[in-house]
Parts: structure tokens; sequence; C-alpha cells
């Protein structure tokens, strides 16, 4: 009892110097004014929907070529770049950023062709991956259904998404991705997980989700040591009609 009685003692008196504290402070005592905050002009608006990247960002598509791409060898990219897009070409492969990446912040837009046709994952099927190694599922889920941690906005085979925010085919799609790069401990194993946070046309769909290892379609996620990686879009195999992306800009973090 003598102990209780002591402790809330000392809890009073704690609390007394610390309303006394907060009365003697002034309101520029807790105000900073350094480091300055970086200025960025946020983009502008594009004539028939979107942004222009904000001045800070690396432009990775412009809609004129695909001089910052590679396909997975190290040559040319070769995907079909005309009117401001650049569609899928399923018989050149994946194409990847020539520069690699940690951090960042990413915007990408992609369209699934009006007259698409298939069901399940053979509709539209392709994906941005992250470090090249871990990937957010691009698919034609208007009315399309398939297994959860696989549709559109999913961590693929991992994470399904907190909502479908598809726009139907013809219409654009916008991704907004946050990722922050996993750290490795020496021996190869995780000492912080990689984690991303999506939206998909202003909607949430991935806040903050771990991503538990690389993307892989048999089996489960593997945990591979790497640094800096590309952005790399999937030339999926499956038979539908290639989609587009346009309007690719990133932000380092």
């Amino acid at each position: 009892m003598k102990l209780k009685v002591l402790f809330t003692g000392i809890l009073s008196v704690a609390g007394l110097q610390y309303v006394s504290a907060q009365t003697d402070m002034k309101p520029e005592m807790s105000e900073f004014y350094t480091p300055e905050v970086p200025v960025v002009t946020p983009g502008a608006e594009i004539k028939g929907g979107g942004f222009t990247a904000p001045s800070d960002a690396i432009v990775l598509f412009d809609g004129k070529d695909l001089s910052k791409w590679e396909n997975t060898n190290g040559g040319p990219a070769e995907w079909v770049v005309n009117n401001g897009i650049v569609t899928v070409d399923k018989s050149k492969g994946d194409i990847r950023t020539k520069e690699n990446f940690e951090n960042f912040q990413l915007h990408i837009e992609w369209c699934i062709p009006k007259d698409i046709q298939g069901d399940g994952q053979a509709r539209g099927n392709s994906g941005v991956y992250l470090q090249g190694m871990y990937e957010i599922q691009v698919l034609d889920n208007y009315n399309n259904k398939t297994y959860v941690n696989g549709q559109a906005g999913s961590i693929y085979k991992q994470s399904a998404p907190l909502a479908n925010a598809m726009r139907q085919p013809g219409e654009w799609n916008v991704y907004d991705i946050i990722y922050t790069a996993p750290v490795f401990k020496e021996d190869g194993t995780y000492r912080s997980l990689p984690h991303v946070t999506l939206l998909q046309n202003g909607v949430l769909l991935q806040n903050n989700t771990p991503i538990i290892g690389t993307t892989e379609y048999i089996g489960f996620p593997r945990v591979v040591k790497h640094g800096a990686g590309p952005i790399l879009l999937q030339s999926h195999g499956d038979p539908s009609a290639p989609i587009s992306f346009r309007n690719i800009w990133i932000r380092k973090l």
C-alpha cells in the first residue's frame, strides 16, 4: 500500500512539473525552420486526362521513345510507340529501365484494349516489377474474376488488394506506387522487409503492405539479397490483346 501511495505521489509530482514546463514555454520553442523543405512544382494538367511529371521526377516514358528502357538482355526495348503511348509487343519480351532504383514514388498509367477477350489470368495480363523482383499485378478485373491475390493491384501471389478499382476496358487506369526497399543482414536475410503502398485511380489498394519475398508463379516467395534494381514491365504470354502504357515517371525518395 505504501509503495502504491509513493508511486502515485511520484506521478503527481511529475505531472505537475510537466504542466509547469508547458506553461512556461513559448510557441516558438517548439517551432523549427531548418532544414527547409524542398520546393517541388506539381505537374501540369494534360489535355485528354492526367498530369505531367513533377519537377523533380525522372520521366521514364514521355510518349516519344523508349530511350530510358532496354530488354532484359540489355538490348534495345522494342515495344511499339505510337501516339504518345507504348504497347506491349509480346514477341519482344519484358522491358526494364536502364537505371536502377531503391526507394521511390512511381506513377504509371495503363489501358486494357476496349475489345479485350479472354477470362481469368488470360485477359490483359501484365505486371509492374519493383526493383525487378516484386510484381504489382496488372490485369483486366472489370467483371473478370480470378484468384484474389492475382487480380489487379495485388502483390502477385502474396497480398490481395483492398478494393477492385478497375475502369472498364478502353479507359485508362492509374497506379501511384510508394515503395520502400528492403534492408538485408550480412547473411542475406531481411533486416527489414520491402513495403509498398498502392493507389489505383485514387483508391487505396495496398497500405504500406510488407512484401515477404520475390514473386514466384509456382511455389512460395524467396528471400534474395539484392541492391538497387530496375522497374520492369511484363510481356505476359497470355493470348489476349496486348495492353498499353503512358505517362511513366518516378521520384527517388
